[in-house]
């Protein structure tokens, strides 16, 4: 492979002219595709397995045009002190604020009028109106969003408390700000890291480039495939990742390979050869885990790892190609005049140990203790891990300057928490099977109503809504809806957004340890390809897991917990996101594989051209770790990015994400990883003879290239290596 790469390089340090114009014309072509693709609206969520599901698909057929699926609004009224809802001033306003949602779109299925659906609480101080529409809340038009809040704040101003909630007010965060913070932050360490503009530039330039032409194809695609917003989003963040990384590590591989004497042409073949080989496996464990998101089987989270998963492939393709070809443009100012100058009158300082060399020999005098240090303090901050609890964050999470929260409060005070997630449930069968199954539903704990059933115009089936006591992401609303279904037969089916959440956490904790299986599994497979030993890949494994259960150790105690809450701008605690871990394994164990691969590759290539074990990890440690550092801090600038978002979704993704980055990249690759090796020997790189003859030779180190005539000796006193 790096042979094949090395030529791939030098061939388009030659063709720059052609590779680039290839490139900013597939940027175009994609560019053209978004701007004149249909408007993308939502993709369709469905949970296929689940009886949440199962119930909707049942609505659909025996209740058609009742929006089963659609988004819902609330618009909760309270009296001032001292009056009621069912006074005459109040009632009319309600009444003037229900005419004017049923005439302000036509997505609307229904609005209820508190007064005759008994939607007014015992004491008379609150009341709300129910709006159900025929499509999700991410199909509504802005149209129709509008004049639900419009509807909102016509009431406000004539002396009532008005809140508006349900998820008809969700949209997409808007997280372009954060993205900014992150791009500036990582302009800033790669300047630092390199000492050139120029050489910074690039690993920005194009990584911007490969997420506009993925980000563009996912949107030009998005209505035949049926994409939603945050598939972009993903695919965004992602990129953005792994493209900076990749473009790092081989402009840093070019400028060390120049400052071995080497002419820019072969230095741009050899950087391709070897660190583009690593890129290529470092990809491919990325790719990977976001591909195994099919196994949780469900079409949008599958829908998302695919399309993120093309953003990974464009962002390898550019670093072998378009990096190489921006090279040959940038000739000499890939080197900082600085730098250049420095060396020049210092040769002898350039050679001093850098600081990646000095931590390198420390751990190996320490190894030991560097270990035990490392996973006893991951161990001890995954701890909280234990107490996990999964769910999807209602309204009650969110910040109380959010007239959703405002609604929330004001419904639990006025009716009870459960109001805020009442449970649909479906039975298949005739009036009698309906009205025994309200008095069994009766029966149960936890119950704070039960409306009569409501038959459909066939008479087969029938709805009955269910309001529990509790909030609707607490432990005992669960419980109710476990203990419905235990109660009744397999013609009554429960389902609504409370208990489809509910589903959707069951199957994304089923899913969890295969989807782990699959991907350290395959990983494991790649690297012992790559590295041609059996306990680096292994190490590389267990590291990764330590890491993922620390970060959700801290998640769990920031978000569950509480803990250092205020400081996170965390304003209410509850379950931990049901996609959480699964997402947090998949992004994380690509760019820990990103890490181990570049950090260790290096010292795998220095232990293959004859340094001994403890020599080749100070080699990996001199060559990688000040790059892999700053790789590390680029991602955590753009992870924590989105913490100081109000959304608790978005923020709890972006902390953990952060952290995760934190602890893989400083504790368990900077550390336990050089531990581990130096107490291992010569045995971390042993492989059974068999397995070898098995194995193919990839040659990520470059040994193929070792024969070939370099055209440079000595290194040359005008640059400096990176």
């Amino acid at each position: 492979m790096a042979t094949f790469l090395y030529k791939l390089g030098r061939t388009a340090f030659r063709r720059r002219r052609l590779v680039a114009l290839l490139w900013v014309a597939l940027l175009a072509l994609a560019g053209v595709g978004a701007a004149t693709a249909p408007a993308a609206t939502s993709s369709s969520f469905s949970i296929p397995g689940t009886e949440a599901q199962r119930a909707f698909d049942l609505l659909e057929e025996r209740f058609p045009g009742a929006g089963a699926d659609g988004a819902t609004a609330r618009v909760v009224f309270k009296a001032p002190d001292g009056g009621k809802m069912t006074d005459a001033a109040p009632k009319a306003v309600v009444e003037e604020t229900v005419a004017a949602l049923k005439s302000g779109s036509d997505q609307i299925v229904s609005v209820t009028d508190p007064y005759t659906a008994q939607a007014v609480s015992r004491d008379g101080s609150t009341a709300y109106v129910s709006v159900a529409y025929k499509v999700n809340g991410m199909e509504l038009t802005d149209e129709t969003r509008e004049a639900l809040q419009q509807a909102g704040h016509a009431a406000q101003g004539k002396g009532l408390t008005v809140e508006l909630g349900g998820d008809a007010l969700q949209t997409m965060p808007e997280t372009g700000a954060g993205e900014i913070v992150g791009v500036v932050i990582a302009g800033i360490v790669l300047v630092i890291t390199f000492g050139s503009l120029v050489a910074a530039g690039l690993p920005l330039l194009t990584a911007i480039i490969g997420v506009g032409i993925g980000v563009s194809t996912i949107t030009a695609l998005a209505n035949v495939l049926d994409l939603g917003s945050t598939t972009s989003t993903l695919a965004m963040m992602i990129g953005l990742a792994v493209g900076i990384d990749y473009a790092l590590f081989i402009v840093s591989r070019y400028r060390a390979e120049l400052a071995d004497g080497r002419s820019k042409e072969e230095a741009a073949g050899r950087a391709t050869g070897t660190a583009g080989s690593a890129v290529v496996f470092a990809g491919l464990t990325v790719v990977i885990a976001l591909v195994g998101l099919a196994v949780v089987n469900i079409p949008m989270l599958t829908k998302m790892g695919f399309a993120a998963a093309g953003t990974v492939v464009i962002a390898v393709l550019i670093a072998l190609t378009l990096i190489p070809a921006l090279l040959g443009f940038a000739g000499d100012k890939v080197i900082g005049r600085k730098q250049r100058k420095g060396a020049a009158e210092s040769p002898e300082k350039a050679a001093k140990p850098n600081a990646g060399t000095r931590w390198a020999r420390f751990v190996i005098r320490r190894p030991l203790f560097v270990l035990l240090a490392g996973v006893l303090g991951l161990g001890a901050i995954a701890i909280p891990a234990a107490s996990l609890e999964m769910g999807l964050p209602d309204d009650g999470v969110k910040p109380v300057s959010a007239t959703e929260r405002r609604a929330y409060d004001l419904l639990s005070d006025g009716f009870g928490p459960g109001f805020n997630g009442p449970l649909l449930v479906v039975v298949d069968g005739d009036k009698a099977t309906a009205d025994k199954t309200v008095d069994t539903i009766e029966r149960l704990d936890g119950i704070a109503a039960v409306t009569p059933a409501t038959p459909n115009k066939a008479g087969d089936a029938a709805m009955i809504t269910v309001i529990p006591k509790d909030r609707p992401s607490s432990g005992a609303t669960e419980t109710l809806v476990h203990d419905i279904r235990d109660a009744t037969g397999d013609d009554v089916l429960v389902t609504g957004a409370t208990a489809m959440n509910i589903d959707f956490s069951q199957k994304m904790n089923d899913a969890l340890v295969p989807y782990l299986a699959l991907v350290v599994g395959l990983a494991f497979l790649l690297l012992t390809v790559v590295f041609r030993s059996i306990l680096v890949p292994l190490k590389a494994a267990l590291g990764f897991l330590l890491s993922v259960v620390a970060a959700l150790g801290a998640v769990v105690a920031v978000f569950q917990w509480g803990w250092l809450g205020s400081l996170f701008g965390v304003e209410q605690t509850g379950p931990i996101m049901s996609m959480m871990p699964i997402f947090m394994v998949g992004v994380v164990f690509g760019l820990a594989m990103d890490y181990e691969v570049f950090l260790v590759t290096r010292m795998r290539e220095a232990y293959v051209h004859g340094e001994r074990p403890g020599e080749a990890i100070v080699t990996g440690f001199r060559h990688s770790a000040r790059v892999v550092t700053a790789a590390a801090v680029i991602m955590i600038a753009v992870f924590s990015g989105f913490i100081g978002m109000s959304d608790q979704m978005i923020k709890m993704i972006g902390f953990g994400l952060a952290v995760a980055v934190l602890f893989d990249a400083f504790v368990v690759r900077m550390a336990i990883v050089p531990a581990v090796l130096a107490l291992l020997g010569h045995k971390a790189w042993w492989l059974p003879r068999w397995l070898d003859r098995a194995l193919p030779n990839v040659d990520v180190e470059g040994e193929g290239l070792a024969g070939r005539d370099a055209e440079g000796g000595a290194p040359r006193p005008d640059l400096v290596k990176a």
